[in-house]
């Protein structure tokens, strides 16, 4: 399928550290450093754009790369500690950009040669000296920082090295760039949001008080553009689809998804007919041109509709297509939960899934929680081929039509909630599971059995004593450390339930 959007590419700072008295004294010194940071800038500049201003050596250096990396508009800024400098010569940089800093202690080799070490070799590996001192600034200016530890991670030793500085397949170096991959992501969850459109279709869900949202408290703290349509909008689109669209969608839907026979259990959950299929395709078709007419990178929906009105029709065949653009990088979520849609999106730039779900029942047989929703599903992290059910009626909804059945594929997964506190201030909740192999019912319905860890009891009542939405994102993998990160970022208070 087509994907609509791309990530923003974050813009990342980066600088080394020195002290301008070490140059005269060793003549080959500010070189070597340098050459660390240009390694650095190499590697960083797999995931995003770099600017590195080279080594600040002084409170001058300090003020003028302040100045650069505002000029460039970073999100994220990486200070390499590679030799000792006086935090007043650091300083200065984070006075005039507030972009977040985050320290890396990378030394160069496993240990010094200490029969052949001159002070020149020392100098050359004493990053970790001043990295106190430039915590203790950063506190008492009132900075946040974060701090990464490790080592550099060189393929080939460097020239005038006496010390063996090849360390690309150690476990530290190893451990070490995945953690700089991941503020790198984090930094590009960031730009991506702030550069992101997202659709608000109809109204939220009558009385889903957790589901309200404040659009200008959205947009304040996490940047996302919140565009207001109506209905109208849609059907505009809608009168415009094709027959050749309506085709090309049914393509879609024929090679994404199995067609069901009539469920074994739900009389309602039927073998889906042609002509359901034809209007959810149809329908599908007018989505895509919605969201490129408004150049939207995600969607949150809910129309209630009169009975029998020609948009509660139009509404019936909003599954199918919400699924598809979910999988195509612009996140559906139902019930008009705003605050999900973002927690899905983050998933999806993250390139983790990000299904929409809620809480449906315990199995204290096999210590599991139900997760699922009547749609959308992403189905990029689908366990086997998602089923399209015809329901005769959607549970608590107006209208009938396809529903998808599916389940996320069995292994790690991580929950992400967006929640709003009594203050206005937005929280990520997470955790972490396993999806299980379990079974689920044949019921039209997104399911996934998940063994959190701890018992289902006690993980409801930590989960409820957060006080989150009804709703959450479900990605796949172990992604609390990355959505932590994300939560810095965006200065989001971030908690995790285990």
């Amino acid at each position: 399928m087509k994907a609509f959007e791309k990530n923003e590419k974050p813009r990342i700072g980066l600088y080394s550290t020195g002290l301008e008295a070490y140059w005269s004294q060793f003549p080959t010194l500010h070189d070597r450093l340098k050459g660390y940071g240009t390694f650095i800038e190499d590697k960083i500049s797999q995931w995003g754009e770099v600017y590195n201003f080279g080594i600040v050596d002084n409170p001058e250096a300090g003020k003028k790369a302040g100045d650069y990396f505002n000029e460039n508009k970073v999100d994220l800024i990486f200070c390499h500690a590679a030799t000792y400098c006086n935090s007043a010569s650091i300083l200065p940089i984070h006075q005039r950009c507030n972009a977040k800093v985050v320290i890396l202690n990378l030394q160069p080799a496993v240990n010094v040669n200490y029969e052949k070490a001159t002070i020149e070799e020392w100098l050359a590996h004493c990053g970790a000296c001043p990295v106190p001192e430039y915590c203790n600034a950063f506190n008492r200016a009132g900075i946040d920082y974060k701090v990464v530890s490790g080592l550099l991670g060189l393929a080939a030793n460097p020239e005038f090295s006496m010390s063996n500085e090849i360390t690309k397949d150690s476990p530290e170096a190893r451990r070490a760039w995945q953690e700089i991959e991941n503020w790198v992501k984090a930094a590009t969850v960031k730009r991506t949001l702030m550069a992101s459109r997202i659709g608000f279709l109809g109204n939220t869900y009558n009385g889903m008080l957790d589901m309200y949202s404040d659009f200008a408290m959205i947009q304040a703290q996490t940047g996302v553009h919140v565009e207001v349509l109506e209905m109208d909008d849609l059907d505009a689109q809608l009168q415009s689809v094709t027959e050749d669209n309506k085709n090309k969608t049914l393509d879609e839907i024929q090679d994404m998804f199995e067609i069901s026979e009539d469920s074994p259990s739900e009389k309602l959950a039927k073998k889906p007919t042609q002509s359901q299929l034809d209007w959810s395709a149809t329908v599908a078709s007018a989505q895509d041109k919605l969201i490129n007419k408004f150049n939207l990178n995600g969607l949150t929906y809910y129309y209630h509709g009169s009975a029998g009105s020609h948009f509660e029709q139009v509404q019936s065949g909003f599954i199918v297509g919400n699924s598809l653009l979910t999988s195509k990088h612009v996140p559906c979520a139902g019930e008009g939960d705003l605050k999900t849609d973002i927690s899905m999106k983050i998933c999806d730039i993250l390139g983790l899934g990000g299904s929409f779900c809620e809480i449906v029942v315990a199995d204290y047989n096999d210590g599991t929680i139900l997760l699922g929703h009547d749609g959308p599903f992403h189905l990029d992290i689908a366990e086997g081929k998602p089923k399209l059910r015809g329901l005769g009626v959607y549970h608590g909804k107006q209208g009938t039509g396809v529903s998808v059945e599916a389940k996320v594929k069995t292994g790690p997964i991580t929950t992400l909630g967006l929640t709003q506190t009594i203050d206005g201030k937005l929280k990520l909740i997470i955790s972490e599971g396993i999806s299980t192999d379990g079974p689920i019912m044949k019921i039209g319905n997104t399911q996934t059995p998940v063994k959190f860890t701890v018992d289902p009891d006690t993980y409801f009542e930590k989960w409820f004593a957060l006080a989150p939405t009804h709703h959450c994102a479900m990605s796949i993998g172990k992604n609390t450390d990355i959505f932590k990160k994300v939560g810095y970022m965006l200065d989001i208070e971030t908690v995790e339930v285990k």
